[in-house]
């Protein structure tokens, strides 16, 4: 948390939120579906692409955040299967966008440690956008600090579709236990830990085909915020807010949460359960 703290203001409101975490309760892995972009260009008379521009800054945010915070993994909803279903101008313009954030932002990935990693049918990529986005992973595989991983062509079903195809193709060959066990080291995400905290901004309660396996237990954060309007104070009052919570698993639960001071996650914009 430190060099989080070192990058705040001291006693503004972001700085504030920071140390009401309790750093010993982080969640390892949070997962954000960004939504809102859109809608954010409409209501201010803009084209949608206006709107997806305008969610990069948050995305660099947020991974900066994550990082300083010392968190293990960071997965980010890019790009969905149906996606492609859009206006092809825009599409073209999403892959765009991204190619321009690999090239600008991976001189301070780099500087932080961040690795980057790609979930999803990234073979259907196109050809260009596919090379530089293979090019950015080599170059941070590496690093040992926060892992982001970018949803790209990703869903939730075709991963665990690709996951049984493999199951069935490894069992042709030799002899296989099928569990679960077996179907998460054959998911996109093997060897991640699952997300604690799943985060979706724009008020739209559902999961839109996001890591379906991988969230079975995870924590949920449905925010009004549009996604370019996300910020640094909404990522540390999500976590605050499931830093309250009793995670059973199924079971009757090992533990209460730790206390927060009520009147400081109030005063915060945190609200208490």
């Amino acid at each position: 948390m430190q060099p989080l703290f070192d990058a705040l203001v001291a006693g503004d409101e972001e700085d504030l939120l920071a140390r009401a975490i309790d750093p010993g309760r982080l969640p390892a892995h949070i997962a954000i579906i960004m939504d809102g972009n859109g809608r954010r260009a409409k209501r201010r008379g803009r084209p949608r692409v206006a709107g997806h521009s305008a969610g990069m800054g948050p995305v660099r945010v947020v991974i900066e955040t994550c990082a300083q915070m010392g968190l293990k993994a960071l997965t980010l909803y890019a790009f969905s299967v149906e996606n492609w279903k859009r206006p092809r101008a825009e599409v073209e313009m999403l892959w765009r966008l991204m190619r321009s954030y690999l090239r600008s932002e991976l001189p301070e990935i780099q500087r932080q440690g961040i690795r980057l990693h790609a979930i999803g049918r990234l073979d259907a990529l196109p050809a260009q956008v596919r090379a530089e986005l293979e090019d950015a992973l080599a170059q941070t595989a590496g690093n040992r600090g926060l892992q982001v991983n970018l949803a790209i062509n990703y869903g939730g079903r075709a991963e665990i579709v690709d996951a049984v195809k493999a199951l069935v193709e490894e069992a042709r060959r030799r002899e296989i236990t099928i569990d679960e066990a077996a179907i998460a080291a054959r998911l996109y995400t093997a060897g991640i830990p699952d997300p604690d905290l799943l985060i979706r901004t724009s008020g739209e309660m559902r999961v839109s085909n996001f890591l379906l396996w991988q969230i079975a237990y995870a924590e949920l954060y449905v925010t009004e915020t549009l996604w370019p309007d996300f910020t640094r104070a909404e990522l540390l009052r999500a976590i605050l807010d499931y830093q309250k919570r009793d995670r059973r698993f199924g079971g009757l639960g090992s533990r209460a949460p730790a206390p927060v001071e009520a009147p400081l996650v109030e005063a915060l914009g945190v609200p208490t359960r």
